[in-house]
């Protein structure tokens, strides 16, 4: 397998994702896009803090600087 995370993040543009963040708090929402800093703005966004939905917001922006990793959701 010869993909690289650039691969990954490009695949998943429009599609659900989870990024979780340096401080442990998840967003969940529909990439919408991202820049060469990792900067992501997400769509249908949901925020979860120790597993718990604590928030809804439409547009959502992520600084890259804040992202611990962001994981593919498969929607049921």
């Amino acid at each position: 397998m010869d993909s690289s995370p650039n691969d990954f993040l490009n695949k998943v543009i429009g599609k659900p994702v989870v990024i979780r963040l340096s401080s442990g708090v998840d967003y969940r929402g529909t990439l919408s896009c991202l820049d060469g800093y990792m900067n992501l703005a997400l769509e249908q966004t949901e925020e979860y803090v120790n597993g718990k939905k604590t928030n809804e917001y439409g547009d959502a922006f992520i600084r890259g600087n804040n992202v611990l990793y962001v994981s593919a959701l498969n929607e049921q």
